[in-house]
């Protein structure tokens, strides 16, 4: 193994990083010289109070991990890599109700609870209903777009499907669908100073989830209504959640299960525009393996963590109990020992064995069968409403140290035209640190810093 060719002090959770783009190139090069790095940080630099973590870029030791709960926690730290500096040790405690944050067998009990809410029936259920929001959503960002006919794709599209989809499935009325998207943003966006989100300010906002969720609870538990949180709630201390599990679950929904959604969603048109060729294969023949690598191309969570649990070996190198180990997805998604040309994106990929939903485990995505199904339904609305969508310009991206977020997507309808920018002059670069080849609908690797 030899050392990797990286900047002095390079960090793969370092906000400014992730807000100007993924670091592929350097992910690359972990694959092939390190891929188990220990990354030194400042002392309090991620809230935690040691000098760095592991970085686990490969495919096969990131499922490793991920399947091995005994050796690498999630409790102990909690997922979340990098938090504020100026978080508090309690604050961070605090995240541990949430079931991302827990190790079987409380893990397992409250899973079990859950995905009651998930089975196929349950997701199917929602189908028609979301296939009709998602149609609404597309005609009305069209029909509300300025005068050129542009609009941004994030606000006015992607985060519609996600927070409708919640609602729906957890019987939050419609109307209040903007405070789950206020309280999720805050808690979410506390690396990105546009938002101006304090600590103190996310974790307000998550205590406003709690208690909007303990309230809805209690509301069901006084009179089912024959939803998700009557079957989930209504018989406290009979294998049902109570108030505040509940509301710990929403927050995992809120944050999770909405803003993974949207920048997938926002992800995923920025690829199509900047690679037509696949935009015209989906108009005309909607593969089904189209959001899976949606999501592989996109990895809305960069990374999450584990903490050792004791001495364990991996990828060569020596991990001591209470190391922090950084699970990089977006890396693993792009292994070539695993997929074949990882820097193209190919809407007809099968199979697509990324760890976009998570590397397998207790802590595999619950909710990857309604996140596939809200993909699909959004991308099939836009192709049939909008199918000519052009970009105006490149995405703004979200600050943060573990999120691929997008904050802005600027498009036009065809009735449109924009002097900024057509099809064939976008590049993907501001996206996902590769470079597209518009002419061919593939991609190649782009260069650091770029």
């Amino acid at each position: 193994m030899s050392c990797p060719h990286l900047p002095e002090g390079f960090d793969f959770t370092d906000p400014d990083l992730l807000q100007a783009r993924v670091p592929h190139p350097e992910f690359a090069e972990m694959r092939r010289t390190a891929p188990v790095w220990w990354c030194t940080q400042p002392t309090g630099v991620s809230g935690f109070d040691d000098e760095g973590y592991w970085v686990v870029t490969r495919h096969a030791d990131v499922k490793y991990v991920s399947t091995h709960p005994e050796l690498f926690s999630s409790h102990t730290n909690t997922a979340v890599i990098r938090f504020n500096e100026s978080i508090e040790r309690d604050q961070i405690e605090v995240q541990k109700l949430i079931m991302l944050n827990m190790d079987p067998p409380e893990h397992t009990r409250v899973r079990q609870i859950v995905q009651r809410g998930f089975t196929p029936r349950a997701v199917r259920s929602l189908e028609r209903a979301l296939r009709d929001r998602a149609r609404s959503i597309v005609e009305t960002a069209l029909a509300e777009a300025d005068d050129d006919g542009s609009f941004d794709f994030v606000t006015r599209v992607a985060v519609e499907l996600p927070l409708q989809a919640i609602a729906e499935l957890i019987g939050v009325p419609q109307e209040d669908r903007s405070k789950i998207f206020d309280w999720s943003n805050k808690m979410a966006a506390y690396d990105d100073p546009e938002y101006a989100i304090t600590a103190e300010v996310g974790t307000e906002a998550a205590m406003e989830i709690v208690s909007y969720s303990m309230n809805l609870a209690a509301a069901r538990k006084e009179c089912p209504a024959g939803d998700i949180v009557s079957r989930l709630v209504a018989a406290e201390g009979e294998g049902n959640l109570s108030s505040d599990e509940f509301g710990f679950f929403v927050i995992l929904l809120a944050v999770a299960g909405n803003e993974t959604t949207r920048n997938a969603i926002s992800h995923g048109m920025h690829a199509f525009l900047t690679h037509p060729g696949q935009w015209e294969l989906y108009k005309r023949e909607r593969p089904e393996t189209t959001a899976e690598e949606i999501v592989r191309w996109a990895t809305p969570v960069v990374s999450f963590q584990r903490t050792a649990t004791q001495d364990v070996e991996l990828g060569g190198q020596r991990i001591r109990k209470g190391d922090r180990v950084g699970l990089f997805y977006s890396s693993a998604n792009n292994d070539p020992e695993v997929f074949e040309s990882p820097e193209t994106f190919d809407i007809s990929r099968d199979p697509n064995p990324h760890l976009g939903f998570g590397g397998g485990g207790p802590h595999f995505c619950l909710g990857k069968s309604l996140a596939v199904m809200e993909i699909n339904l959004i991308f099939n609305a836009i192709a049939d409403v909008m199918p000519d969508l052009r970009l105006v310009g490149e995405p703004r991206r979200l600050r943060s140290a573990w999120l691929n977020g997008i904050k802005q997507l600027q498009v036009i309808t065809s009735e449109g035209t924009s002097p900024a920018m057509d099809t064939a002059g976008a590049s993907g670069t501001a996206d996902t640190g590769r470079t597209a080849d518009t002419a061919a609908g593939t991609s190649t690797p782009g260069t650091a810093g770029t």
